[in-house]
């Protein structure tokens, strides 16, 4: 864990701004730069009347979590445990569940070996018939459902062999290790990429992952928010143009002049020269500088502390640790930048603040896959919701509930989920979360009118309908969609494919879905958008249909239902998928497999599709059980 790095001389000689400017950066909090040596923090503090601490955006308010363990141990015993704290680690100190024990990984022509040496661990990259390259582990990404890894080029991979270049420029090595599946596997394959042609190392783990994967002063993650139309993109960009207008929130800069020197201090801090000529700088000039500052210079030596930490959530929390009385703010606050809701004054609801800060990070549309939910695609003005892991927070907040309900009523904020308690939430136990707002179906014979489904069964558990598991998880199983809404919203049922309602009803036609929905729910749906997702005869099989005419993320889904219902039927379109031309796809089709038969065929999933086809059909022929035939083709 990395701390506070109070009296660090800048790589240019200064004096680190956290000795030389507390009390600057306290009159700028407060706006009133003139005054800044006589300002104390006491008095900063005083400027909020509700007991709010009056900043928790500058690198000077943060303070790093262990100062939170004297008074919130279990709290903090419990988030040292955290998939949060865990999300970067240094390799020297970390518990790391792969194995380097030499084995060979192959994509295309090139290879990657992993091996460790002495207590290191390296990976050694052959691209082509070109030299070995390798590349001592630094750190390690994750490590919940599986671990990335970050290095730095070496002279060999031995124990204390040379770096070779910057040792700032540690890369994205080039294979994860996946814990569901206990084995190796190409980087970016829990997202939808084409499949590799080959191995690399990178991108620059400085310049991507850096941000959302740990405890950055908030300040260093809104410049392009405070800037507008026209910022250079960074490590820290943010994702409002994500949101529906109404769904976003406006930063609005209040004090011009504060914001410069705090920008320019942060730049100081960075090893950067901060400019000499504020008076008539404009705000725009000095955001940008700030991001190429950032971009250039912002390494792991520049976050708060590695991994994901309190004031990742709670803020800078400098005045909150000074006096217990004044409290921290999951809002902005800030007398720099004020941020609210497009066309109000007010500030964002509690519930709001909240989300936003899991909406920091978790708002993924990234890997260029064309497609979202809703029938969107990632290029429009407002794309439609994600259809992976990481997207949660975005999706949540596309749909009805997010302004009422925060994450937190549904996750652990300090630890790592309790699988039981999550289970209870998806059964009719977990029906109380919901109608503690929606009352009118809290009865069983209320619910009993509402879904149409026995209260006492899975029809009547309120987040199989409205969150049902359609997107893909990163152990290879569908997931919950966060965007709650009604399996029959119009731009669900008519742009999407399979129909929700299908999830569970894996054995129904098309029609008769569509036509009970209409009959339950007094709805309408277009017989031509349906034959335009399903073709003419809407008597074929939703699930079915969707294996023939789905996008990749729909034909996902399809394999996941598949899977579930142990549907040996479908085994034959499952072995079809493992050469779907987004290898994501295929480890879903290889799961789902193994699911239906009882173990998954040993499959070298980093060959090519066609290959993985012959090799299943092979083995599935061979491993037939007496009286069981698995395929039919």
């Amino acid at each position: 864990m990395n701390r506070p790095r109070a009296g660090r001389r800048s790589r240019h000689g200064s004096l680190d701004s956290a000795v030389l400017v507390p009390a600057l950066f306290a009159a700028v909090a407060c706006g009133a730069l003139a005054r800044a040596p006589e300002t104390t923090p006491r008095d900063w503090r005083r400027h909020d009347d509700r007991g709010i601490v009056g900043s928790n955006v500058l690198r000077s308010d943060y303070v790093g979590s262990e100062r939170c363990a004297p008074c919130h141990e279990i709290e903090y015993q419990r988030w040292r445990r955290s998939p949060m704290h865990r999300m970067t680690r240094a390799s020297s100190t970390a518990e790391i569940r792969a194995p380097f024990d030499g084995a060979t990984i192959r994509a295309g022509p090139d290879t990657v070996t992993i091996a460790s040496d002495g207590g290191e661990r390296f990976m050694t990259l052959t691209v082509g018939d070109a030299q070995p390259e390798s590349f001592r582990v630094t750190r390690v990404i994750g490590g919940r459902y599986r671990e990335d890894f970050a290095g730095i080029r070496v002279a060999s991979a031995r124990r204390g062999a040379a770096v070779l270049g910057d040792p700032r420029s540690e890369m994205v090595l080039p294979v994860s290790w996946v814990f569901s599946t206990r084995s190796w596997r190409p980087k970016g394959y829990s997202v939808m990429v084409r499949e590799r042609t080959g191995l690399r190392a990178g991108p620059q783990w400085r310049t991507t992952c850096i941000f959302c994967h740990n405890t950055i002063p908030f300040i260093a993650t809104v410049y392009d928010q405070l800037r507008g139309t026209g910022a250079p993109a960074f490590q820290g960009s943010q994702h409002d143009t994500l949101l529906p207008p109404e769904r976003g929130l406006q930063f609005d800069v209040t004090h011009a002049a504060g914001l410069i020197v705090a920008l320019d201090r942060e730049i100081e801090f960075l090893g950067g020269r901060a400019t000499n000529e504020r008076d008539g700088t404009p705000v725009t000039t000095a955001l940008d500088r700030a991001i190429r500052a950032t971009w250039n210079r912002f390494d792991a030596t520049d976050t708060v502390e590695l991994g994901v930490g309190c004031e990742s959530c709670h803020g800078g929390c400098a005045e909150h640790v000074a006096d217990t009385r004044v409290v921290p703010s999951f809002g902005v606050r800030s007398a720099l930048f004020r941020v609210h809701p497009p066309g109000r004054t007010a500030e964002p609801s509690d519930a709001t603040a909240a989300n936003r800060v899991c909406m920091r990070c978790h708002t993924v549309l990234f890997s260029h896959y064309p497609y979202t939910w809703e029938g969107g695609l990632r290029s429009d003005s407002v794309p439609g919701g994600s259809h992976i892991n990481s997207g949660e927070a975005r999706d949540f907040a596309l749909g009805g509930c997010s302004q009422h309900m925060t994450c937190t009523t549904c996750h652990d904020p300090h630890g790592e989920d309790s699988r039981e308690r999550l289970h209870a939430l998806e059964t009719t136990r977990g029906n109380a979360t919901c109608t503690a707002c929606h009352e009118q179906y809290a009865t069983p014979t209320a619910l009993q009118s509402h879904a149409h489904h026995s209260p006492t069964g899975e029809g009547g558990v309120c987040v199989n309908c409205h969150m049902p598991r359609k997107n893909m998880g990163l152990a290879y199983d569908l997931v919950r969609y966060h965007r709650i809404g009604s399996p029959t919203d119009r731009m669900r049922v008519e742009r999407d494919r399979p129909l929700e309602c299908a999830l569970c009803h894996g054995d129904r036609s098309v029609s008769f879905l569509v036509e009970t929905m209409e009959r339950w729910w007094n709805r309408t749906f277009d017989r031509g958008r349906l034959h335009t997702l399903y073709g003419f005869d809407l008597g074929v099989n939703a699930i079915d249909a969707t294996f023939v005419r789905g996008l990749p993320h729909e034909q996902a889904v399809a394999i996941g239902v598949s899977g579930r219902e142990r549907n040996r039927d479908r085994l034959p379109r499952l072995v079809e998928q493992l050469d779907n031309p987004y290898p994501l796809v295929r480890y879903f089709a290889h799961h789902a497999i193994g699911a239906i038969i009882g173990q998954p065929p040993p499959l070298d999933m980093t060959r090519p599709g066609a290959d993985l086809v012959r090799d299943a059909r092979n083995w599935l022929s061979a491993h037939q059980r007496p009286g069981v035939n698995f395929l039919t083709f």
